[in-house]
Formats: C-alpha cells, sequence, structure tokens
C-alpha cells in the first residue's frame, strides 16, 4: 500500500495555489506580449517523465531544484510522473503507469475494474557537460527495480546547434527493443549478447545483472524552438518497436501495437516556464495527448509582507522599574518572532529567554529584537542576551552590544551589519540572573488538517482521510511535559478498501501492514499520548525520556541522547524503546498475545527498538547543500540493519530526501518491493505565504508499505529540536 502524508496545514496549500495562479497569468501575459523574442531553450519533459523527446530520453538536464508533474494518455497507457533535478547532475523521476484493457487483479472480488497500476523509479546521469565542441552526455536506467514493465538502460548525447537540438541515443531493454544495432558490450563478454526475462524477487530489488544487455538500438532525434516562442516542435526516431509492452503479451488485452514507422513527431505548446500542453503522434497509430507542471525549488522567494524594522526612539525608561515588560513581549512577538518570553536581570544584562517561531534567518530575528529592546531599555543596560529554547531546552545564545547596535541602526559606518553587535562572550548564568517577567504559558493547543493520501492501491487508485488533528501540551515543570493528539475523521473513501493485511504469506509481525485497520476502525482515534522529559548536559549533550502511547500504532517507553557541536556538521545519538502494539478496536488497550489481533496474523505484544544515529552534512561540493543520516540498530519487526536517508535543500529552503532500509529480513519474507524506501519533500511555509514563518508542511511518499525495516514513529526527534544548533531545517532563504 504506498502512502502519501501531507502534514500540518491544507490552508497553506490554497494560498501556495494563489500565488502559483498569480504566477502563471503574470508569466503568460508577459510571453502573449512579445512572442516572436529571443527565445530560452529550456528543457522539457517526455512522455515517461524526465527530460527528453517523445518517448525516448535526451542528454539535457533541466536546471538545478526544477520540479515537474506531468500527465500523458494515449490509447495504451496513462502516465503520472513527477521529475526532479536533485543535483545540476543528477535527474531522478518517479511515474505511475496505468495500462489501459488490463485489470490490477484477475479477480474482480479483489480490486473490481481497477486497471493494472505499476510504479517505476527512473534516473539519469550527466557524464560530460555540453561545450562548444562536446555535446551533453548523460547514462541512464528507466524503471530502477521495478517489475519489468518498462525497464531499459541508455546512453545518450545531445547538442545544440542555434534553434535545434539534436540527440542520439543507444538504449538497451525497453528502449532497445528495436535491436537496429549489436550490443557493443558483447565484444566484451557473451554475458551481455542476452537479456534475462526473469525478476528478482516480487519488484523492488535491482537487478544489476540485466543492466545493459540484450538487444541495443540507435534513437534519437531533433528539437527545434520556432520562431514563435511558445511553440517547439519534435522529431524522433524510436528504439523500441513495442513487440514486449504489457498490452501486447497480456492475454486479456492482446492489442497490436506494432509500429506502422519508428518515427515520432510532437509539438510543445508553453504558457510559460511553468505550464505547456503537448500533442504528438506516435508509432503511426497513436496520439498522445499531455500537459505538465513546473516549478523550480532553487529559486522560490520568501515574502515582502512584514512589520517594518522600528527605527531607534528616545522614549527609553529611565530605569528597570519604568519597563513596561508586556509592552516589550508583545513587541518582541509581533516585530521578531519570539514566544513564551522570560526576562531576566543581572547588572547590565537583560536576558530573553523565549522560542522563534516566524524567521528562519535567525540574524533578523536577533536585529529585530535588539531594535525592541533598544527602544525599552535603560541606558545602563549595555548587553542584550538573547537565549533561544525549544521545549524549554536552551539551544541557541546571542550576546548584543546595545551601543553596538545603536551604531548599526544609524548607519554609522560603511556597511553596517548585526553580525558586528554580536559579542564572543560568556553571559552570566540565567541560574544567577533575577526573572522580572514571565510569558510562557505552560498549557498550549493546537487544530490543523491533515491529509492522509494513499496512491496505486488495488481497489482505488486513489484512496484518501482527511482529518482534523487536535493538539494539546501542559508543562508540568520546567522539563517534563504531557502531551496529547486526538484525530477526528472528516471525509474519506476507506470503505473502498477490501482487507486490512496484505495476502503476500509472510510471517512477519504485521508492525506497519495492518495499519489499513487502524485507519478503519475509529472516527475518533488518540494518535499519541505520552509524558516526556527534556534534559541538556553542559554545551552539548542532550536527552528526552518519554512514555505512553507513543504513536497510532505503539505504545511503551524510551529514551533518546543526541551529541551535537554547535555549527558543526556532523552529530550523533541513539535511542532505546520498548514498546507493545496498540489494539486498533480500542483507544487504550495494547495487545498482551502475539495472535491477538487473529490466528494467522501476529502482531507485536511486547518488543525493543533502538537506533545509532550518525547525521552528516558534506562540505564538498559535489555534494554541496546535502544531508545524510544513518540509523544502525533494531527496527520494529525484530529485524536488524540500517536505514539510509539522503536529503538534498535548495536555496529556497524546501528539502527533498529519500531513504531506505537494508535489513536481514530477506526479500522473500518481506514481501513486494523487497525492501522498506521511501521519498520525502519538506517544505517551509515562508515560500508560499504572505508573511514569514519558519514552520515546515512536509509529503512523504512509500511506493509500498511492508513491515520489514520499520522504525517507530516518535514524536520528537532530539536533532528536530536542537536544529538551530548547526541549522539544516533552519537555514534562511538564500533567494
Amino acid at each position: 500500500m504506498p502512502i502519501f502524508r501531507l502534514g500540518y496545514s491544507l490552508l497553506k496549500v490554497s494560498v501556495c495555489s494563489v500565488a502559483l495562479t498569480s504566477e502563471l497569468m503574470a508569466t503568460t501575459l508577459e510571453r502573449f506580449s512579445e512572442p516572436f523574442q529571443e527565445p530560452e531553450f529550456l528543457p522539457t519533459q517526455s512522455d515517461f517523465g524526465g527530460v527528453g523527446l517523445i518517448q525516448m530520453p535526451s542528454g539535457r538536464m533541466a536546471k538545478e531544484g526544477t520540479f515537474s508533474f506531468s500527465a500523458i494518455e494515449n490509447q495504451e497507457y496513462q502516465f503520472y510522473a513527477i521529475s526532479l533535478q536533485l543535483l545540476p547532475w543528477l535527474e531522478t523521476s518517479i511515474r505511475y503507469t496505468q495500462v489501459e484493457d488490463v485489470l490490477y487483479n484477475p479477480s474482480k472480488a479483489f480490486s473490481g475494474d481497477t486497471k493494472y497500476t505499476d510504479k517505476g523509479i527512473d534516473t539519469k546521469v550527466r557524464l560530460l557537460k555540453e561545450s562548444f565542441w562536446l555535446p551533453n552526455v548523460s547514462v541512464g536506467l528507466r524503471d530502477l527495480g521495478g517489475t519489468g514493465l518498462f525497464d531499459g538502460e541508455y546512453l545518450v548525447a545531445s547538442k545544440r546547434f542555434g534553434d535545434f537540438d539534436f540527440t542520439l541515443g543507444l538504449g538497451w531493454g525497453y528502449l532497445g527493443t528495436r535491436g537496429n544495432v549489436s550490443n557493443p558490450l558483447c565484444t566484451y563478454s557473451d554475458e551481455y549478447c542476452s537479456r534475462s526475462s526473469e525478476y528478482s524477487g516480487n519488484g523492488g530489488e535491482i537487478d544489476y545483472n540485466r543492466w545493459f544487455t540484450g538487444p541495443s538500438s540507435l534513437f534519437g532525434g531533433v528539437e527545434y524552438q520556432t520562431p514563435f516562442q511558445p511553440l517547439r516542435l519534435k522529431l524522433e526516431y524510436d528504439g523500441n518497436d513495442y513487440s514486449s509492452d504489457f498490452p501486447v503479451i497480456r492475454p486479456e488485452a492482446n492489442i497490436d501495437m506494432t509500429p506502422k514507422t519508428p518515427w515520432n513527431i510532437g509539438a510543445i505548446y508553453s504558457f510559460n516556464d511553468s505550464a505547456n500542453i503537448r500533442l504528438s503522434y506516435e508509432r503511426g497509430t497513436t496520439i498522445s495527448l499531455g500537459f505538465t507542471l513546473s516549478t523550480n525549488f532553487d529559486s522560490l522567494k520568501s515574502p515582502l509582507f512584514d512589520e517594518p524594522i522600528p527605527p531607534l526612539g528616545n522614549q527609553q525608561a529611565k530605569s528597570l522599574d519604568e519597563v513596561n515588560w508586556l509592552n516589550v513581549s508583545n513587541e518582541l512577538t509581533s516585530i521578531a518572532g519570539y514566544d513564551k518570553e522570560k526576562f531576566y536581570v543581572a547588572d547590565n544584562t537583560v536576558s530573553v529567554v523565549a522560542e522563534q517561531s516566524k524567521y528562519r534567518d535567525r540574524n533578523q530575528a536577533i536585529e529585530r529584537a535588539s531594535a525592541v529592546l533598544s527602544n525599552h531599555m535603560p541606558d545602563n543596560i549595555e548587553y542584550y542576551n538573547i537565549v533561544e529554547t525549544k521545549k524549554n531546552i536552551p539551544v541557541k545564545s546571542d550576546i548584543v552590544s546595545s551601543k553596538g547596535y545603536r551604531k548599526v541602526a544609524e548607519v554609522d559606518y560603511f556597511n553596517p551589519t548585526i553580525s558586528d553587535t554580536l559579542l564572543d562572550i560568556t553571559a552570566p548564568s540565567i541560574k544567577n540572573q533575577t526573572l522580572v517577567h514571565n510569558e510562557f504559558k505552560r498549557f498550549s493547543t493546537s487544530l490543523t488538517p491533515h491529509l492522509d493520501q494513499s496512491v496505486g492501491n488495488p481497489e482505488s487508485f486513489y484512496i484518501y482521510s482527511l482529518s482534523l488533528r487536535g493538539g494539546a501540551s501542559y508543562w508540568l515543570t520546567d522539563q517534563l511535559e504531557v502531551s496529547s493528539s486526538v484525530a477526528l475523521n472528516l471525509i474519506d473513501n476507506l470503505d473502498e478498501l477490501n482487507f486490512d493485511t496484505p495476502t503476500d504469506h509472510t510471517s512477519n509481525y504485521r508492525v506497519r501492514t495492518l495499519v489499513r485497520a487502524y485507519v478503519r476502525e475509529n472516527d475518533i482515534y488518540l494518535n499519541n499520548l505520552q509524558l516526556t522529559w527534556f534534559e541538556k548536559y553542559g554545551k552539548n549533550w542532550y536527552q528526552q525520556v518519554y512514555g505512553g502511547y507513543l504513536e497510532s500504532m505503539f505504545a511503551g517507553v524510551g529514551s533518546e541522547i543526541l551529541y551535537r557541536q554547535k555549527n558543526s556538521n556532523w552529530a550523533v545519538g541513539a535511542d532505546f524503546n520498548i514498546i507493545s502494539q496498540r489494539n486498533p478496536s480500542s483507544y487504550f488497550d495494547t495487545y498482551s498475545d502475539e495472535n491477538g489481533y487473529s490466528n494467522d496474523t501476529k502482531v507485536l505484544a511486547e518488543g525493543t527498538t533502538g537506533h545509532f544515529s550518525i547525521y552528516y552534512q558534506p562540505d564538498f561540493s559535489l555534494l554541496e547543500n546535502t544531508r545524510i543520516q544513518l540509523d544502525i540498530g533494531k527496527f520494529l519487526a525484530e529485524d536488524r540493519g540500517v536505514r539510509v536517508d539522503f536529503s538534498k535543500q535548495y536555496k529556497s529552503g524546501i528539502i527533498v530526501g529519500a531513504y531506505a532500509s537494508l535489513t536481514d529480513m530477506s526479500a522473500e519474507d518481506f514481501g513486494e518491493g523487497s525492501f522498506t524506501k521511501g521519498f520525502y519533500l519538506s517544505i517551509p511555509f515562508d515560500t508560499v505565504s504572505l508573511k514569514p514563518t519558519n514552520t515546515r508542511g512536509s509529503v512523504a511518499w512509500q511506493p509500498i508499505t511492508r513491515d520489514g525495516g520499520q522504525m517507530l514513529g516518535k514524536r520528537y526527534s532530539l536533532y528536530n529540536i536542537t536544529d538551530v544548533v548547526s541549522p539544516w531545517f533552519q537555514r534562511p532563504n538564500q533567494n
């Protein structure tokens, strides 16, 4: 069961839609105003997703950060593809394909009239960048780790001459079935002369032994940018003869896809750089129609609407006794984004201990806070000590010279910045300072919509559940919090689901494949109820201890520790948990017997899970602005191994990541998919909202959910809580 999860707030999506619509209208009008101006030759998507001609790929790469969604339909297939230019030299694509006239399962009782749906992952790597004499050269893999419906490999080059972009490539597998040239690798080894028709396990495994084997074919074509800027034409020679396509080989379809010609022709009409429609005539027999929507994660900017920084005034208090601390607190919240403030005083220093909820750029927050304090504090206050906390843990401390700030505000010298006012001195310990005002509220609540989506299911291509999530927390002490989250289901189509667990004949603990029972059982569900103790030791050690209903499927107790230095590109941590699987038919019960759900379904009545974690942000150019996370240990189904998580952050702050769990559970025991893998997108809301915010929303996708390699969904992560120590999620927008 592939799962999409969209977190935090659907209201932001509407804001994003309005912004995107405005951008499309503005750029469309701009384009139509000068339709015959010199065009920028931007690469376009192929039918399969990814930069290419029509059916065939090209050697081109999109601009780094380009994110595209394409939908194409013809007589035999419906393609839905997402493509991302992850790095300047690396393109990735995810594709869903529905096959006409072929059912998901021959039994209509199992999947009804749902069309056969194939999931595919493609990747392309640039080997050579185009120069005056040399072309762009790339190598790619199509349907990587899939079930073989479209799997193939290719080496391709593209070279531009004026308004013409020429492509020539050599394809294997699906791209080489025409077999118009001998496989050049046969001269190296006879093993490359034939291609195995067998696939490892149930899909999901990478069949290295099939790569670049069997028949091969030349393919190529040309793309022409017409003088009318919105219009582009394509001509392509296809390397596929369509003899092995599903509609041909499946007896229930028995469709003749024999090409009348190897040539495909097409046209693309672009409304702007973000949207186009396409029409193509392929194989001399079929028409394809589709569209592409694009944006660039690297170039999105933060909003321009914000409270102005207050100018320096001359109405400061004469002494601390005259300071209106409530007004200071309100201004720090509205102007500088600091919440839940505590104010301390020691000699010539005022300390503000608070959470930052508005600015990813902490220098901007500090400058604004300094402006507020400068307009309220008496002249004898020489230092502002701004201590940022998260979950009452101090994670960042900055000392600002009050005199230094006034020089910056008055522009007393060339190009002053707030960094000039920051002092490398140690402030008095908060424990030794006097608390003069406290705006910290122990009780807080939240209410947000939440959308769970599942794509590519047997019963229906799209399954969804829209719920309203209410959260509450109360601080029993400054370190001990009780928190909860309850979900109220609003609307769904979960009644279309026919089964709770897949018939995969595995004997694993159903730690995740039982998820359908949890989402179907109750309209009101307790997601989380736990006690959490937070602690910091010295400068670099952090800990949390927790117990209760830890997530929707598990209860238990556990602890996590983290070592993280200021401005360091690495951190290490570990967690250990004793857990019991929750009963989906009860709000509070957990299972005491592994056969408590049914005699043929095992649940984890009692177990342990935990990992040693390594976090690393590479500082070399090839992997610039990326993060690697390794979690080594014991997973929920009692399998042992490692999860590898790789993510890339763009200038806007948008993060795209992928993960894979490799454990000692065999591919046969795992079932379909062979190992757990997934993708996620983390979006800072200040790129789509009208005012600054440092909150994020996320979308996650697992192609298929199985029990191996699954981790506990803890409410809090110390790495996330301490992010500002060496920022990853809280990096400022670079645009």
